[in-house]
């Protein structure tokens, strides 16, 4: 008996080892299989969404630059942006706010149009440099009917939790954190007339330029008008969330969903470009994308989000305050 057990017991632990030996292989092949294989879908999906990470260095480590190029352009369409569908009801024209769908070669996503730009604040987390916030909370924190999320964010405790936002936050003409002292970064911010300013400035051009509101991101897609410098195979296809303006000051929000095969794949920078072309933008810049694009109206997530977990917790967000 004794000789039995010590039998199914030696099986056992050969079965175990067996398992695990065989699950340690196919992630040690895994990144092999995705990057060099023949799932073309799965390939575009990965590399999309690494490259918008923190670490597209893992990329760069299987792929050259051209490869990454090649599959990043594999899902190009003529097209990048048909004629949006309009969605919007009595009620939101009446608030001064449309929302409309949009459907490009790759992407599916939502634009809002925002007739008075004056509206747009930008919400910091009240618990800054501790916890962030969801889109969600922001909106309702603040008596806003809508909002997207913001700026970028570092995490130098390794919590994940959104407490530190990246570069500049203004809020209210007040710096209310600066984590790169006096240098320039690219912003996306509000002057006290409503007017959109992206590109590069200083901490000091928070006062010269009289900016209310602003957060750090990148790349700017339209100044003045022209074309922003941005390269797709550096950013990928990806969940996007964009800010731009109009000449008569509409301002225009879009969220584009993501990393979604069967729904959306997501956009590279260049469909931005066209999308903010196609609606008249003069002035537009690329917000925080993948899992943090999100856009609330009326207390509901109102585009499909990626993220398995939900909201994402963010220290910064654009917000549409009531009329």
């Amino acid at each position: 008996m004794k000789i039995k057990k010590k039998i199914n017991k030696f099986k056992f632990k050969k079965v175990v080892v067996f398992i695990m030996f065989n699950i340690i292989f196919t992630i040690l092949l895994s990144p092999f299989i995705i990057f060099w294989g023949p799932f073309d879908a799965t390939k575009t999906l990965v590399v999309g969404s690494v490259l918008t990470s923190r670490h597209p260095q893992f990329v760069k480590a299987f792929l050259t630059d051209d490869q990454i190029t090649e599959i990043v352009h594999k899902y190009d369409n003529p097209t990048s942006a048909t004629g949006p569908t309009l969605v919007t009801t009595p009620s939101d024209a009446s608030a001064g706010v449309t929302i409309e769908d949009i459907k490009g070669g790759t992407f599916k996503g939502k634009v809002m149009l925002i007739k008075d730009p004056k509206r747009i604040k930008v919400a910091v987390t009240k618990e800054l440099e501790v916890n962030g916030e969801r889109v969600s909370d922001f909106v309702k924190d603040t008596g806003a009917i809508a909002g997207i999320n913001g700026g970028g964010f570092y995490d130098p405790k390794g919590t994940g939790n959104g407490a530190f936002p990246d570069g500049l936050a203004v809020h209210n003409g007040e710096i209310v954190h600066n984590n790169i002292g006096n240098s320039s970064t690219d912003i996306v911010a509000f002057d006290k007339d409503g007017n959109l300013i992206v590109g590069q400035i200083t901490a000091d051009d928070v006062k010269k330029k009289n900016i209310t509101e602003a957060v750090s991101f990148l790349p700017t897609l339209i100044q003045d008008g022209k074309r922003g410098v941005f390269n797709d195979s550096e950013w990928g296809v990806a969940p996007r969330t964009a800010i731009g303006q109009k000449a008569d000051g509409t301002i225009i929000l879009v969220v584009i969903d993501g990393r979604q095969p069967t729904w959306s794949w997501g956009a590279k920078m260049s469909d931005l470009y066209n999308l903010f072309k196609e609606y008249g933008a003069v002035n537009a810049a690329n917000l925080d994308g993948g899992s943090s694009s999100e856009l609330i109206y009326n207390g509901k997530v109102v585009n499909k989000l990626w993220n398995i977990f939900g909201e994402r917790y963010l220290p910064t967000a654009f917000v549409v305050m009531p009329e």
